[in-house]
């Protein structure tokens, strides 16, 4: 029986290719868990609409053997995912108890959730993790009176051979995305999926779903691998970022109080000529923050000299 699910260019390759088909999806979880079962039609998919709840993503979300099962594709390492899931799950269960009277003297029973993404991006990350929401509290509890696990598996190549060989789409997913990655640095992304997806049709990776669906896979691999190059750059520019201001901050933290008062005994002369902080921040070769935190020292202290300002910044900081 095929599932029929809305398509869109921001759906995921791996959700396409699992809810193509309920066999699809079974074969997945019997890889997952370790059994064996074969009859699909017990299999009840309840994904969340994304038209509905934009901000509550989950790729699949299914009902099987009295398990709620929500399984997430990542590119990216994410240790919010606990969180993530958890606000996820309260609305999918709004969605499954809205029948139920959760106010009366009879017990409400709710299929058992559990938890599983697919890593496949270029960071290093273990074969299996246990992401806990506990993780996140502020004030860790040994008995945490509410905990979400989260268990991300690896299906990068080396890892998970076990479950990869265990679900055929599942392996052959990661022989594609390989390709397209490997290709891509050599080639533009569209050239470079347009010449995966031939590839990987030829090899027999993917092929009756590649051939049925060829423009929307591509459109969808350009899509996610613009996604995964954005999140890598935007993490890697706040790792530049953190690193240069904690330079910044050691250097300030690094200066004597001779040095202190010098610095603003420049800025004091700066400013009688009427400079402003960007002239007086780039002459002195200084942040522009900084140098507006001193100025505005200055202003509000007019009666005292650099030295009692360099004292009192010392004091306050």
């Amino acid at each position: 029986m095929e599932l029929k699910p809305e398509r869109n260019y921001k759906d995921r390759l791996i959700r396409m290719l699992f809810m193509e088909k309920k066999e699809n999806l079974l074969s997945l979880y019997n890889a997952v868990n370790g059994t064996r079962y074969t009859n699909a039609e017990d299999l009840v998919v309840n994904t969340l609409d994304n038209a509905i709840y934009m901000n509550m993503k989950n790729d699949i979300s299914f009902v099987f053997d009295f398990y709620l099962n929500l399984y997430e594709h990542q590119a990216s390492l994410n240790p919010n995912m606990p969180l993530r899931k958890l606000l996820y799950l309260s609305r999918l269960l709004q969605v499954l108890v809205k029948e139920k009277n959760l106010y009366g003297s009879r017990l409400v029973k709710i299929p058992t959730p559990r938890f599983v993404v697919f890593y496949n991006g270029v960071d290093e990350a273990p074969e299996r993790q246990a992401l806990r929401l506990s993780e996140a509290f502020e004030k860790p509890m040994e008995e945490p009176e509410v905990e979400l696990c989260v268990t991300m598996l690896n299906i990068n190549p080396g890892n998970n051979g076990e479950l990869l060989e265990s679900c055929r789409l599942l392996k052959e997913y990661m022989l594609y995305v390989e390709k397209v990655r490997s290709y891509a640095r050599e080639l533009p992304i569209r050239e470079a999926v347009d010449r995966a997806v031939t590839e990987s049709i030829r090899e027999g990776i993917l092929a009756e779903f590649l051939n049925k669906n060829r423009a929307e896979a591509i459109e969808v691999s350009i899509f996610e691998y613009d996604e995964e190059t954005h999140m890598r750059q935007v993490r890697e520019e706040g790792w530049e970022d953190g690193l240069e201001k904690g330079r910044e901050e050691g250097l300030e933290k690094g200066r004597t109080e001779g040095e202190w008062t010098k610095l603003i005994s420049l800025i004091q002369k700066k400013l009688s000529k009427g400079l402003d902080a960007t002239a007086i921040a780039d002459m002195l070769e200084e942040t522009k923050p900084l140098t507006e935190e001193l100025m505005d020292l200055i202003e509000r202290n007019p009666g005292k000299t650099a030295q009692e300002l360099g004292e009192l910044y010392l004091h306050n900081n």
